[in-house]
């Protein structure tokens, strides 16, 4: 089934569509925000815009980011749609999902879940990566984006749970986007609080299984030794969640450094917070780090 329009609204000189389709890897029905750049609307114009897809952090849906986080001033100037996805399943009518703000529901950690009872709906990683993909870029008849959006050039950012996101998904699919970027990312979730509960709740106890799904595990591995990675990464200093040690960006780097990759810049950036007034702030510099590989 194709996606159902909630809402268009126009949005610098483009629009935003929030829609809504039923997943077959979740089993529920899944929210998902698109901005169309002015460049997707014209119809002088038949080539397919670059997409930017923006993974957001526990606690969000599609709207935190398309409402406060300023990114569709910036894409409508480049000519690139961004996507928001959801965060997690919602309604999955799973005992205890909606007990806390850092496991259930608003918190799916971009993970295939292995354990009952969340192994049935908890698929964010293909729910990303596979499924979302093939309905954004559908040709089918029923689909408002069809003939939209280039499939050939995908880059991918988020936000703290979301960041952590777009760093493992990146790293596990080579080649897959052609650009990665976070804001206050969870580096290294195998060993700080957030981490350590989702993966037990959703991966179990077997922690070489956690380390499949933490970036600075995975950037450690043969795959990207010498590579160029093409991130930004930014971290506020003020960031409560960064002091209590659940971000971890300086493990990251040093597994960068001792890996030799190249092409990463972590910003520490003075007195920012977690908020989407951080990200309002650094969201051009966002958009402009992924322009430069998908324009």
């Amino acid at each position: 089934m194709g996606f159902e329009v909630k809402a268009t609204i126009a949005n610098f000189g483009g629009q935003l569509l929030k829609l809504s389709h039923d997943s077959s890897t979740t089993q529920t029905p899944m929210a998902v925000s698109v901005y169309l750049p002015p460049a997707a609307l014209s119809s002088t114009n038949n080539t397919k815009v670059p997409v930017l897809i923006y993974l957001s952090g526990l606690t969000c849906t599609p709207d935190n980011c398309s409402d406060k986080g300023f990114f569709q001033a910036h894409a409508a100037k480049h000519g690139i749609a961004v996507v928001w996805p959801d965060t997690s399943p919602r309604g999955a009518n799973i005992a205890g999902e909606d007990d806390s703000y850092d496991f259930g529901s608003a918190a799916g950690f971009y993970v295939d879940a292995t354990q009952d009872p969340w192994s049935k709906n908890y698929n964010m990683y293909s729910y990303i990566t596979s499924e979302l993909p093939s309905a954004l870029f559908s040709s089918s008849s029923d689909n408002p984006l069809a003939g939209k959006l280039d499939s050939e050039r995908v880059s991918i950012t988020g936000h703290s749970m979301g960041g952590h996101g777009a760093l493992t998904l990146y790293l596990k699919n080579p080649g897959k986007y052609r650009s990665v970027s976070a804001f206050a990312p969870i580096s290294n979730p195998s060993v700080c609080p957030w981490g350590e509960k989702a993966f037990a709740g959703y991966l179990g106890s077997d922690k070489d299984a956690w380390k499949k799904h933490d970036a600075t595990e995975l950037v450690a591995g043969d795959e990207w030794k010498g590579k160029d990675l093409k991130a930004l990464i930014d971290v506020g200093t003020g960031d409560n969640f960064y002091k209590q040690g659940q971000l971890l960006p300086e493990n990251f780097e040093k597994a960068v450094k001792e890996a030799g990759v190249k092409g990463v810049e972590v910003r520490y950036q003075q007195n920012y917070d977690h908020s989407y007034y951080f990200i309002s702030t650094f969201a051009q510099d966002h958009v402009e780090h992924a322009a430069k590989y998908l324009l």
